[in-house]
């Protein structure tokens, strides 16, 4: 193994986070301050909209006891769906500001999926009168969602593909 790859062979001080800011300076020094605190505020903004479109899409659509629990199966999908085009568009199709993707993405988006509920719900069908729904609900969420991203972005691109040939 070279020098270089062998991370231990140079035990040297870590590597600053941000590159750009030099925290010997002391003007600098509140710079990661600033920019954790506005990420944060917008991640915690965007996960209550997120937690109260969920909650209100899971009270609108509540689950019968031991059925398929289809509200929190649509909203994974969904969610799932809305992150593969939201991940397109600032990734490559716009440049976005700095908040929008930990606001949309990590907030919002992450605040509406909900794979905490989904593998309680598993767990909870594990019944013997339930336990084909169980799987089947552990596979089809984790089937569908993988696949409405995949289209997500392949949708997305190609939308994006088109209106720059178009303009």
């Amino acid at each position: 193994m070279t020098r270089e790859l062998d991370a231990t062979a140079h035990p040297g001080p870590a590597e600053p986070i941000d590159p750009d800011i030099d925290l010997h300076q002391p003007g600098q020094r509140q710079e990661p301050l600033r920019s954790q605190g506005a990420i944060l505020t917008a991640i915690s903004l965007g996960g209550a909209i997120g937690a109260v479109a969920r909650y209100g899409l899971a009270q609108v659509w509540p689950t019968p006891a031991h059925g398929f629990p289809w509200a929190t199966f649509a909203t994974n999908v969904l969610g799932c769906f809305l992150i593969g085009v939201l991940m397109v568009v600032v990734t490559e199709l716009r440049t976005a500001h700095p908040l929008v993707r930990p606001f949309l993405g990590v907030g919002i988006l992450g605040g509406f999926t909900t794979f905490s509920t989904y593998a309680n719900e598993t767990r909870a069908l594990l019944e013997p009168g339930t336990a084909a729904t169980a799987f089947t609900y552990l596979g089809a969420t984790l089937l569908c969602a993988l696949l409405a991203t995949l289209v997500a972005v392949r949708v997305t691109r190609a939308a994006g593909n088109y209106r720059r040939a178009v303009a």
